[in-house]
């Protein structure tokens, strides 16, 4: 469940309120970094929220912007403070994609497209274990359980009854035939995704291999949406070796047509349930 104080959140926020200030200014990223003798990528950083700021990171752009205003001043120092708190997800270690989980931490809705898997969120511990083996097959058994953990505890947001995450899964038929593990585990993972479907905050689609091309052929991506509305939505997709994050209005408004899209042509929720009640047939009777 979402703590009080989410950092990757506080990272953002303070983020946009100091390019804000930057830009009523009229000052560039390039003119700022040249006051304070910094690197003009590190005033990039800073405002995107993927670089933890210091208070002292603050004071001293708030003097290059002039901020008279002492409460403003106060107040985005305390932003800085609760944004280097560490979240849940720092009590497992190092988690090469621990920007997201804090996105997610904090989201209000998550609409999801999945290719090749079942949604993380959705996943049994059984074939959470079997696939990232299969993923990481160099990755010693305390990497694989605290990855495992991780993703487990990302689902308190789905299971909590407690103001629950909006999950909306758009997820390929290919995710659904593809054998994680064995057989028995593909057909407990795909009841546990049936009855997932049935919450009420929850919605999956399939859609099937007989759609044929379709918006979401380049891959798995996400779209978060948060509670506060200064809070721009962001579209989440995964890497090998680095993640993008991309929050400028027309691409986010791009990605969700392409999700609107996805909707239109995979199957409704009654649908999707039958056709994944055949599919758990078919395992069971093999």
């Amino acid at each position: 469940m979402a703590s009080n104080v989410n950092p990757t959140v506080r990272r953002r926020r303070l983020g946009q309120e100091l390019r804000r200030l930057r830009e009523l200014k009229g000052m560039t990223a390039e003119e700022v970094a040249e006051r304070l003798l910094v690197s003009q990528s590190k005033i990039s950083r800073l405002e995107n929220g993927r670089r933890s700021i210091s208070q002292r990171d603050v004071r001293d752009l708030c003097g290059v912007y002039e901020v008279e205003d002492a409460r403003i001043v106060d107040s985005l120092m305390q932003m800085a403070k609760d944004s280097r708190q560490q979240g849940w997800w720092h009590a497992f270690g190092d988690i090469p994609y621990s920007v997201y989980i804090g996105l997610e931490t904090d989201a209000a809705s998550l609409r999801v497209y999945e290719p090749q898997v079942v949604p993380g969120l959705l996943q049994t511990r059984p074939y959470a274990e079997a696939l990232i083996n299969g993923a990481l097959p160099e990755a010693p058994a305390p990497d694989v359980e605290k990855r495992v953990g991780v993703r487990l505890r990302r689902q308190d947001r789905v299971n909590t009854p407690d103001n629950p995450l909006r999950l909306w899964a758009v997820v390929d038929e290919a995710a659904l035939r593809r054998v994680v593990g064995n057989k028995q585990l593909m057909r407990e993972q795909l009841e546990h995704l049936v009855e997932q479907s049935q919450l009420p905050h929850v919605t999956v689609q399939v859609l099937p291999f007989e759609m044929g091309a379709h918006p979401g052929i380049s891959g798995h991506y996400a779209i978060l949406e948060f509670p506060d509305a200064a809070d721009s939505s962001v579209v989440y997709i995964e890497g090998v070796t680095s993640d993008l994050y991309l929050e400028k209005a027309n691409d986010v408004q791009r990605y969700s047509v392409m999700y609107e899209h996805l909707r239109a042509q995979a199957l409704n929720v009654e649908q999707t349930r039958d056709f994944i009640s055949k599919i758990i047939k078919d395992y069971t009777e093999r």
